[in-house]
């Protein structure tokens, strides 16, 4: 047996061509086009490789991005004031502020300055509340997209056992609400889980984001079970992701590579979540 390759960077691709006609028929309608604010501290490279992929994005889809570049040495209040500043602006729909922050800045401070409506990351606590509540309105968008990913390849998720590796506020946590949503029973694992293995043995579905190549074993993927990698490594210049793909491959109906896979889910959902942060309405289904 060989899983079918989940190719998140065609499923995403169809989504910005979804996003950019409806931009285009709103702009046709009198509409500005959205607009979101990026905020990019330090000379972390990856970060400015994320940055660059969303600017790109923004692009293609027809979004308006304002650059935010800084030093690492800009205070926690001086950020705070730019946060304000941005959120006062009634041009701008969105701001991002790109992940890893410098030491000195409380991150949890900044993502709560945010004003709720244009937190298109999804991470303000009201947006995470609404999550928990089943009221969605702006989801944090690496989940989202996953849950977009499993529909768009007509996976049924109604009451998969769902194994999640990683509790991450940005991803694991609001991972496991998302597939409470489609009615999946959640089994969230952690640093201090007891028999990891055991837990990915009996999952239908196995989500992992702890950021450790090869965590989940291939083998342990049961047969025809889901396996989405959220994962993102960089070893001897090769990215890779937390799942051991090989034998996982052999052992599962469905899995997402690394790279190609979950990332531009999350980049196409941040131009779907910018788009809502305008028009303040639910624009797509959730199919």
């Amino acid at each position: 047996m060989s899983a079918k390759i989940i190719d998140g960077k065609s499923i995403a691709s169809d989504l910005l061509e979804t996003i950019r006609n409806k931009i285009s028929v709103n702009e046709s309608n009198g509409m500005r086009n959205p607009c979101l604010a990026v905020i990019l501290i330090g000379d972390n490279p990856a970060s400015h490789v994320y940055v660059k992929n969303k600017k790109l994005a923004c692009e293609k889809v027809g979004i308006k991005s304002l650059s935010y570049d800084f030093k690492s040495s800009i205070s926690e209040q001086e950020l705070l004031k730019l946060v304000n500043d941005i959120n006062l602006d009634s041009e701008v729909d969105g701001i991002l502020i790109q992940s890893p922050l410098p030491d000195h800045i409380n991150e949890d401070n900044i993502i709560k300055a945010i004003d709720p409506l244009k937190d298109v990351d999804g991470f303000h606590p009201i947006n995470i509340g609404l999550l928990t509540i089943r009221q969605p309105k702006l989801r944090p968008c690496t989940p989202y997209g996953v849950i977009k990913m499993l529909k768009a390849s007509n996976i049924n998720l109604e009451g998969l056992d769902a194994t999640i590796v990683g509790v991450s506020n940005n991803v694991g946590r609001p991972m496991a609400l998302e597939l409470l949503m489609e009615k999946c029973t959640i089994t969230s694992c952690h640093s201090k889980t007891k028999d990891l293995e055991g837990k990915v043995r009996q999952a239908d579905l196995v989500v992992v984001a702890a950021g450790r190549q090869n965590l989940v074993k291939g083998e342990w993927i049961k047969k025809g079970a889901i396996v989405i990698d959220i994962g993102i490594n960089r070893i001897n210049d090769k990215l890779v992701g937390d799942v051991e793909f090989s034998v996982a491959s052999q052992n599962a109906a469905y899995i997402t590579p690394v790279p190609g896979g979950v990332g531009p889910m999350t980049v196409a959902t941040l131009m779907e979540n910018t788009l809502i942060a305008q028009t303040g309405l639910k624009v797509f289904k959730d199919a």
